[in-house]
């Protein structure tokens, strides 16, 4: 008993501690939002959100959600994802979390939802809307049931959110698939209660006092989403096709190839490290460019080798716009097919437009005038190209070197290059000028 006092007395001068107490534990609440369509996008900036939460060892993530759904494969590997997370993380559906949404959301280890909300609704439709072929519907139904069963939750209602034959007694009839309101998530173990906002949510999770860390994207996450909108990609597009056009047709000015390049980097960039833009989709704009660079240069004209060009070139530029899995287009929305394929054709009309109209006056103006050169030396004005004096045909010398069949001759202690018609003259023969014209005199072996 005594020796039981004298620890605790040595332990009580020393401020050593028996116990921690679990209030000291330092907690951050990490809120990131999911609310708008899922694509590739939503994909990146969750991954970004995710790993930034981990490097601050935050205690707890909240995803507040809004959604209508979205791109299958994105939302799948998202749901991955938060599976494999170690953190705990809640979601809020404030108002929607249907098809894909309703897939994230099941992958979460809590789900609580705002009065009015809705969950579910989760059959895999294309790009009209119409409820893709069963064996999608088949592949979304065993990923919402893997997800329901990891998350504790029912996976037969997780898959009669997707498929509307399975029928389950009192919950809903065949030809109809779930979607549940608040109360009913509630009361079939979809949802773990009922809140207003947010703060409300902490404060019933004894988390009102923890520290809360709303993730925002870095301005250059922001700059790469702006580069990403169907507008400015046009905008891209037409400087890339116009900046080639015009290089072609003045060659060696520099500066519209740089514009191109630029603007094809400021294209690319984005959309790759959004996941959009695959590697065999930059190979083909690639493979494109130099199609069109062989029909300019090595076979001019408008044959097969520009046809293939323009097409594997505009082609891959639409393609790098929608998250297609090698040509299967059947889980993106129609919408996203037809902005990718208005702003790519948009793009190319603006820079036909530029060509015809912009292009003389471009050429024309004063900022052009400086960096290309176009003036012209004409012989009226007294320029030539001739850089031989008259008077040297029938005139004799030397060869000076090897004409094979060009070299230099020397004539009058004077060295001037020279040409035969084919013949091979040596060193120290002698030679008669036979023509003076052009750049060099044309030579033969003087008669002996």
């Amino acid at each position: 008993m005594k020796k039981a006092a004298l620890i605790l007395f040595i332990l009580g001068l020393f401020q050593i501690p028996l116990f921690a107490d679990s209030t000291d534990v330092k907690q951050e609440v990490f809120i990131m939002e999911i609310k708008d369509q899922i694509d590739a996008r939503t994909k990146r900036y969750v991954d970004l959100a995710l790993q930034e939460a981990k490097e601050r060892n935050s205690s707890h993530i909240i995803i507040e959600m809004n959604t209508y759904g979205g791109a299958l494969y994105d939302a799948d590997e998202i749901r991955s994802a938060l599976l494999n997370l170690d953190i705990p993380v809640y979601v809020f559906i404030d108002n929607n979390a249907a098809s894909a949404g309703a897939l994230i959301s099941i992958a979460c280890d809590s789900i609580y939802m705002a009065p009015g909300g809705s969950i579910g609704a989760a059959t895999v439709v294309n790009q009209t809307g119409e409820a893709a072929p069963d064996k999608y519907q088949s592949y979304m139904r065993s990923i919402m049931r893997s997800t329901a069963e990891a998350s504790g939750r029912n996976p037969r209602i997780a898959e009669a959110m997707v498929d509307e034959k399975i029928e389950i007694e009192g919950i809903t009839k065949a030809g109809e698939v779930i979607t549940f309101s608040t109360s009913e998530a509630i009361e079939n173990g979809f949802c773990e209660g009922q809140f207003n906002s947010t703060t409300e949510l902490l404060t019933y999770l004894k988390l009102d006092n923890a520290t809360v860390h709303r993730y925002e994207v870095s301005n250059t996450e922001a700059i790469i989403s702006f580069f990403i909108n169907p507008f400015i990609s046009g905008i891209l597009i037409l400087i890339i096709i116009g900046g080639i056009y015009f290089e072609l047709q003045t060659p060696g000015v520099g500066f519209p190839i740089m514009a191109s390049i630029v603007a094809l980097v400021l294209y690319l960039v984005p959309y790759y490290l959004n996941g959009l833009a695959e590697n065999w989709e930059i190979l083909a704009f690639i493979i494109g460019l130099v199609l069109i660079a062989i029909e300019v240069f090595v076979i001019p004209g408008f044959g097969i080798f520009g046809i293939l060009g323009l097409i594997l070139t505009l082609g891959s530029l639409v393609f790098m716009m929608l998250n297609n899995e090698m040509f299967d287009f059947e889980f993106v929305p129609s919408e996203n097919i037809t902005r990718a394929l208005l702003t790519t054709l948009t793009g190319l009309f603006g820079s036909i437009i530029l060509m015809f109209i912009g292009g003389v006056r471009l050429t024309n103006s004063k900022f052009f005038k400086r960096v290309a050169l176009q003036g012209v030396q004409s012989k009226t004005e007294g320029y030539s190209s001739r850089f031989i004096a008259a008077g040297m045909a029938g005139k004799t010398g030397e060869v000076f070197s090897v004409l094979r069949p060009s070299g230099k001759v020397e004539i009058d202690g004077e060295l001037y290059d020279a040409h035969t018609r084919g013949e091979y003259l040596e060193q120290g023969e002698k030679i008669v000028v036979v023509d003076e014209s052009g750049t060099s005199l044309k030579v033969k072996k003087a008669d002996n």
